[in-house]
């Protein structure tokens, strides 16, 4: 059952609160997280202050705490944060977030939410991060890989037991596409489905500098996890 109206392109299925972009509580709880924190802490100094936009239910967020960073976690549902433990919270769309003068070490916008189908929505996301870094901080962002909607429909099974699919991954106009993706458990089995606007490095690099921001260095390989910093 939803906690508020789904938005138009998004839409989630499956046991428990589904939020407005169409993730499921539950399921976040269950899934497990990947080298995110990794390659956070790779990235940035030991106990840096982090502003996390859209944590979730905290399934990168407790890692951190527990390697000992001060999170601040954001997002929009009160579902998902009241899972979040030993973090600050606070309930707010991202585009929309005021903290007052607040700034902070790291901000991070990870779940390829710069690839947000709404110019208006990434942009918002991306001035949000200019922000509340501080002078001299890092601005960490997660982005699709180059082949992220190719080779559909892909499944992979991870060794909690449970299997992820990317169904598909459908033209809808103006380069967006509608992404679908099933999560099936022992027990449960939820779907999103989900807006995605593929960027290619110069549309990336041109919306940082749009914010204020620039890249400084790609911190992973496959060019997924990148480290901006303010112009």
């Amino acid at each position: 059952m939803s906690e508020e109206l789904v938005r138009e392109g998004y839409l989630g299925t499956g046991p428990g609160a589904i939020t407005p972009d169409g993730c499921a509580v539950e399921l976040y709880t269950r899934l497990a997280v990947a080298n995110e924190p990794d390659v956070i802490a790779a990235a940035v100094p030991a106990g840096s202050s982090i502003l996390e936009l859209g944590s979730g239910a905290g399934r990168v967020t407790h890692p951190l705490v527990e390697r000992g960073f001060d999170v601040t976690a954001v997002d929009e549902s009160r579902h998902m944060l009241e899972q979040v433990r030993g973090a600050r919270t606070v309930c707010s769309p991202i585009e929309s977030l005021d903290l007052g003068d607040e700034t902070f070490d790291v901000v991070m916008l990870a779940s390829f939410l710069v690839h947000s189908g709404h110019h208006r929505v990434r942009d918002g996301l991306l001035r949000t991060c200019r922000r509340y870094v501080r002078d001299g901080g890092s601005v960490l962002i997660q982005r699709e890989g180059s082949d992220y909607h190719a080779d559909l429909p892909r499944e992979g099974v991870h060794p909690a037991g449970y299997t992820t699919r990317i169904l598909s991954s459908d033209p809808v106009g103006d380069g967006v596409r509608s992404v679908r993706v099933e999560y099936e458990f022992a027990d449960a089995r939820w779907t999103q489905t989900f807006l995605s606007r593929p960027l290619s490095k110069e549309q990336f690099e041109g919306h940082l500098d749009a914010a204020g921001l620039r890249v400084d260095r790609c911190l992973t390989e496959d060019g997924i996890w990148v480290r901006a910093v303010p112009k």
